[in-house]
């Protein structure tokens, strides 16, 4: 089977119509074999007598008597609509609940791990809830997250609209349809992930934003956060999102079954339209048509910038995505900066002393609400203790000598714990969580000088598999370690012959076996998708061909000039520029900006609100015209042709940088032996790219 891109391609984005996708892929993967149980896959295994074993082990040791969050998640449902698909704009299906109903038909699937399962079949919840009577509504089932309405004197507050423009628009019209049409009077961004702002044109007009008839409130440093974090490693980000978020995995029981805090993310059209209100202190109360809130900034929780909302008429808090039915990512699989587990449960604690002790509903951006005082403390406490035992017993051990390389067999959360269903990590996992904390503070090193500079994977591999005996002596033992249920074992040495010999398919086929019945066995479907989305691609090949655009002209406007000029410093072939020195004055009339760009030393450097005094180069031009630059709509070239750009000096220094700069392409490999030969052959009316429009960003989300 040859896996291309382009037959993926609704997967990743819509490039015709700038139509993008966020977190996860978010393309409709659909299994026609999934309702009877079938796998998807002609290579693929069933669960193994040993992963039964331990799936039957788990449904005994569960606390499943616990049906209080089945409870909560049907309460106050309204109506669904008679649809479960929506269609993007550009023609393709950006939504499809009706994808996951295997999971509604009451079997018992051992593919999976029991406590996902129930998190799966939770996160089935499909239409317009009630939160507060005649005042705070959720549509959930729509996309990643839940959008919410909460009812004005004359409209509608919208927390959190969405990913794509589509879901969101189905969703007001599903609110105004069953409790008569109002105006959409504020939007409120609770944090700086793409599924909590992306499908703000589906509810708002820009214009009304910009008037300031419609507020949109937001965290400080939404809008540098909301770009910054996915642009300067957001090649790499996007690739790793295949493991992941299964972009290419099925909706089976044998491939992707939730994505913890919701089914999955919408692919349809991402916009961002910047907040005309900021919430700057840590506590800010403000009245908007009726509807008092207080905002709680949480910076430094599950996003850079984050608040919590407390709407003391109604008794109600909003925990953002700060209190989910999960444990959440100290460290996300795509790649991010580690989060701090100690400022997550203190702000949790914060928010429980100031709201949680008055508090009758918790609402949030993700899973369901939980109604009662007394139930919403519990909930809080879980959580707060689960951050802060995680941070605390990681950095106990690691005190007392565990590294860094071990604490992921160490760490264990207290019975006490695994008890309550709101400390189960889905969306994080107790392995790579208490491996963040300890790369937080002490880094990647164990202190073990052979670990500090080690060989390289494809340079350690095959001294490995010589000292071994060769491969046939590989095979054989990894296939009966494979055969006891020795997952981690048979993994630890086929791995080693996967990377000395890439081109060894037995080896591929039994390391992605191996991987498969390790990916059944996890309870966190990041650690789930990870393991089968490896397993689907040493089997079939990573995809290939030329990637589609993801960059839409709404994160394009929100991306600073500084933060495009340092990733350029980032794509710069510093082997390509070993001789180069220029200095270039960079001048944006339209909005003042000025900039010195300096390449010297193979490094890229640049410095806002300075000019040099005798430059190789100055170019003029509004940052307006730049902006088509960045989203690869025009160039230079031809911007200077139409008079839009002004170049004084020597163009040298600029076609230096030009030659020197790299377009990065998710095509590498993330298990050895999965590229294919063969270059692969662009469409014959494939236009060159512009090494100057901005690298191609992870839009991410839910993190």
């Amino acid at each position: 089977m040859k896996l291309t891109i382009r037959h993926i391609a609704f997967v990743i984005s819509c490039v015709a119509s700038g139509v993008s996708i966020a977190a996860g892929g978010g393309g409709v993967v659909a299994d026609p074999g999934a309702m009877e149980g079938k796998h998807f896959d002609p290579k693929g295994k069933a669960p193994s007598t040993y992963t039964v074993e331990l799936q039957n082990g788990l449904r005994k040791t569960l606390p499943f008597e616990d049906q209080r969050d089945f409870e909560e998640s049907k309460r106050g449902f309204i109506a669904a609509p008679a649809y479960k698909s929506i269609m993007a704009d550009a023609g393709n299906v950006a939504w499809d609940m009706g994808s996951y109903d295997f999971l509604l038909q009451g079997k018992t699937f051992d593919s999976v791990h029991p406590s996902l399962q129930r998190q799966a079949i939770l996160n089935m919840g499909y239409g317009l809830y009630e939160v507060v009577p005649g005042k705070i509504y959720q549509v959930r089932g729509f996309d990643l997250a839940n959008i919410s309405f909460i009812k004005t004197n004359t409209g509608w507050i919208v927390f959190d609209p969405l990913t794509a423009k589509e879901t969101a628009r189905a969703a007001l019209e599903l609110v105004n349809e069953k409790l008569g049409k109002r105006p959409v009077v504020a939007v409120v961004y609770s944090h700086s992930h793409g599924d909590h702002f992306g499908g703000v044109r589906g509810v708002v007009d820009e214009a009304d934003v910009k008037s300031g008839k419609v507020k949109i409130i937001a965290p400080a440093g939404f809008m540098d956060h909301a770009v910054a974090e996915n642009v300067y490693a957001g090649n790499a980000m996007t690739r790793r999102m295949f493991f992941q978020y299964g972009v290419l995995l099925p909706r089976s029981p044998f491939g992707h079954v939730d994505q913890s805090i919701g089914k999955n993310t919408a692919a349809g059209n991402l916009g961002l339209i910047e907040p005309n209100v900021y919430i700057t202190q840590p506590y800010e109360t403000m009245t908007v048509d009726g509807v008092e809130m207080e905002f709680q900034n949480t910076p430094g929780t599950e996003a850079p910038a984050e608040m919590n909302t407390y709407f003391p008429q109604f008794k109600a808090f909003w925990a953002a995505e700060n209190i989910t039915g999960t444990i959440h990512n100290i460290y996300t699989l795509r790649g991010a900066l580690v989060r701090d587990s100690l400022a997550w449960s203190k702000n949790i604690n914060n928010a429980l002393y100031r709201y949680g002790t008055e508090s009758e509903v918790m609402f949030a951006s993700h899973s369901w609400p939980r109604w009662g005082n007394a139930r919403i403390q519990e909930v809080m406490r879980t959580q707060r203790d689960s951050y802060a035992h995680l941070h605390n017993e990681v950095l106990h051990l690691a005190n007392n000598g565990v590294t860094i390389n071990e604490i992921q067999n160490v760490y264990k959360q207290p019975e006490s714990l695994k008890k309550q269903w709101a400390a189960h990590s889905y969306h994080g996992s107790e392995e790579h969580n208490s491996r963040a904390v300890i790369n937080r503070y002490l880094g990647y090193w164990d202190a073990n000088p052979a670990t500090l500079a080690p060989l390289s994977p494809r340079d350690s591999a095959p001294l490995y598999v010589e000292m071994m005996g060769g491969s046939a002596k590989i095979l054989a033992k990894g296939r009966q370690l494979y055969q006891q249920g020795k997952y981690r074992e048979a993994m630890e040495i086929v791995n080693k012959l996967v990377y000395a010999q890439p081109d060894n398919t037995a080896a591929k086929d039994l390391l992605a076996d191996i991987f498969e019945q390790i990916g059944y066995q996890k309870e966190s479907p990041s650690m789930r998708n990870s393991f089968l989305g490896a397993a689907y691609e040493l089997r079939h090949g990573m995809p290939t061909g030329a990637s589609p655009k993801s960059n839409g002209p709404d994160m394009i406007k929100g991306m600073t000039t500084e933060l495009w000029l340092n990733s350029l410093g980032i794509s710069l072939d510093s082997k390509k520029a070993a001789d180069m020195k220029f200095t270039i004055n960079l001048v944006t009339p339209d909005n003042g900006e000025k900039f010195i760009v300096e390449m010297s030393n193979s490094a890229l450097t640049n410095i806002k609100g300075q000019q040099a005094k005798d430059p190789n180069l100055t170019i003029t031009m509004n940052r307006s015209d730049l902006e088509r630059v960045m989203g690869g709509q025009t160039t230079f070239e031809q911007l200077q042709a139409e008079g839009k750009a002004k170049f004084d000096g020597d163009r040298k220094a600029f076609d230096q940088l030009k030659s020197a700069l790299t377009v990065f392409k998710p095509d590498f490999e993330l298990i050895p032996g999965t590229k294919p030969k063969a270059a692969s052959v662009k469409p014959a009316n494939a236009k060159p790219n512009d090494p100057f429009a901005a690298q191609e960003m992870a839009i991410t989300g839910g993190e």
